[in-house]
């Protein structure tokens, strides 16, 4: 018991300075926090909706921008089905309507056509003989390409399946805040976020489809026709996004966003403008790298939700898999277009249906009774522990005291939000750090009635006891990993605060107070243990 090294005292007391450091920033308002120097840390932990307030968004899936990505996607799929050897000859490809037609020149190649294109729809289910599209054949050489209900409904329920893990990567990019993002029905979305009373920012940052696409520009369109918004076969009419007119671009997607690994925000070395630099992975390098070589002298246009962001001339083959986009960026717009890049198109667009600012008045309440409730908390385990235990209840006191801001200096490491789950959380997290300790010290009171001299009794009921204390806490933590997992918004809110007062009290209980009996008996030499 005596043998305690060196390195590890100072290890624990560096690592509840530390902790506690960190904790402070907490405890303090956030504009008293902001005039602190630069080198003091700032850190806090963030309040839920429930506890601060926030904002209330309710988004809607567009179905009718739904049916046009899912056809233009299909297009694509079958002029690439088409060119492949032995190519097929065939007309315009046609969309109007909401289906595919086209005719095949040779009648000898359409049942190979039909062929090519029922081998590119997938079945609805698993179970399920029906496709997502039908393939037919009208007036002999026709091949028409419908889509069937159940296709359209397979095809969005996964739509906002993969909408709503793009929104909260957009709000939500590190996981740590207490956003909620949940479906409601089979067309909506509910996003609450809490602390943000700028609904508008929101609605920007999660409402745009973020669809990136890198399309040449057709310099045979007459522009005459492109300003009464027609171009030639093949091509199609774009609007300038800084609303200076509008250009006609070739409609097949040389490059599309899908490509991407990152967008950041940068400048512009030489114009020292905000731009968005982005990065493609090894297959979009090899494809933009080609596009751009083989249409050296050519307009580009940067395309983003239908909108020309810019269309500069391809002066130099880009082989490095980085481009560049520009378009009249504020940081912040900079900003917000590398996020929504970064974080993935929106599979269909989302328009907002419901939107509130939520007030902080509950809040306030939550957490006078919240604070309360810990404050009585705190003295009456503390006072049980002083009269129960004398010494080593002072011990379990302080230990107490640490593990408390320990907790806050972690939730402030990673920017955790606490709502008033988490509160509760916190409470009861206080209630079971003694837990160890009154293990702890029954267990060293046992071994005194056995007739063990005060160090070996010491060192026994330390020993025996982690045992106990360790297996008891790993159930707790698996059952808090679980609730994180599974659960979402408040019950998640309540599993980080239960699993991190689960790993701090555990540390403080039989790291700290053996730390501190360590020393007192290595300076004092006690002959009589009063426990």
């Amino acid at each position: 018991m005596l043998d305690f090294p060196r390195w590890k005292v100072w290890a624990i007391t560096l690592t509840i300075v530390v902790g506690i450091l960190l904790a402070i920033p907490s405890l303090f308002p956030k504009h008293q926090v902001a005039q602190w120097p630069s080198w003091v840390p700032r850190s806090q932990i963030s309040l839920g909706l429930d506890l601060a307030g926030g904002s209330h968004l309710l988004f809607e899936a567009d179905l009718a921008d739904a049916e046009r990505q899912r056809l233009t996607a299909m297009e694509e799929n079958v002029q690439t089905e088409l060119r492949r050897s032995p190519r097929i000859a065939v007309g315009d490809v046609s969309t109007s309507g909401g289906r595919i037609s086209f005719m095949v020149r040779d009648p000898a190649q359409l049942d190979d056509a039909v062929e090519r294109l029922r081998a590119i729809t997938r079945p609805v289910g698993s179970f399920s003989a029906e496709r997502d599209w039908n393939v037919s054949v009208v007036d002999s050489t026709r091949v028409v390409m419908t889509q069937t209900e159940a296709g359209a409904t397979e095809a969005l329920k996964q739509a906002m399946t993969v909408a709503r893990d793009v929104v909260r990567r957009r709000i939500d990019p590190g996981g740590t805040k207490e956003v909620t993002v949940l479906g409601q029905g089979d067309r909506r979305i509910l996003v609450q976020v809490p602390g943000v009373e700028d609904p508008e920012a929101l609605v920007r940052l999660v409402g745009q489809t973020a669809r990136l696409e890198f399309k040449l520009v057709d310099l045979s369109a007459d522009p005459t026709l492109v300003a009464q918004g027609r171009a030639p076969a093949g091509s199609q009419v774009l609007p300038m996004a800084d609303g200076s007119g509008a250009i006609a671009v070739q409609r097949r997607v040389m490059v599309s966003g899908d490509q991407l690994v990152d967008a950041t925000q940068a400048f512009d070395p030489q114009s020292g403008a905000p731009v968005v630099t982005i990065k493609f992975n090894s297959a979009g390098a090899r494809r933009f790298g080609r596009v751009t070589q083989e249409n050296v002298g050519k307009p580009f246009a940067i395309i983003l939700d239908n909108k020309v962001l810019s269309a500069p001339n391809i002066n130099e083959p880009i082989l490095g898999g980085t481009a560049q986009i520009s378009g009249n960026f504020t940081v912040e717009s900079a900003n917000e277009l590398a996020r929504a890049l970064a974080s993935g198109k929106l599979p269909v667009k989302l328009n907002v249906v419901e939107e509130r600012t939520v007030g902080p008045d509950l809040g306030r309440d939550s957490i006078e009774a919240g604070a309360i409730a810990s404050v009585i908390a705190i003295l009456a385990v503390m006072t049980f522990m002083l009269i129960t235990y004398g010494r080593f209840g002072v011990y379990a006191n302080m230990a107490l005291v640490v593990n408390a801001l320990l907790i806050l200096g972690i939730m402030a490491i990673f920017n955790a939000t606490l709502t008033l789950p988490g509160i509760a959380g916190f409470v009861l997290t206080i209630g079971a750090a003694v837990d160890a300790n009154v293990l702890i010290n029954e267990r060293i009171r046992e071994e005194q009635r056995r007739g063990r001299k005060i160090l070996d009794a010491i060192e026994t009921g330390y020993k025996e006891a982690s045992t106990a204390i360790f297996d008891a806490n790993i159930t707790n933590v698996i059952a808090a990993v679980l609730m994180f997992y599974f659960g979402s918004g408040p019950i998640r809110g309540f599993a980080v605060v239960l699993l991190i007062g689960i790993v701090t009290s555990v540390f403080t209980a039989v790291n700290f107070t053996r730390m501190l009996v360590a020393l007192w008996i290595k300076r004092k030499r006690p002959r009589v243990l009063h426990i």
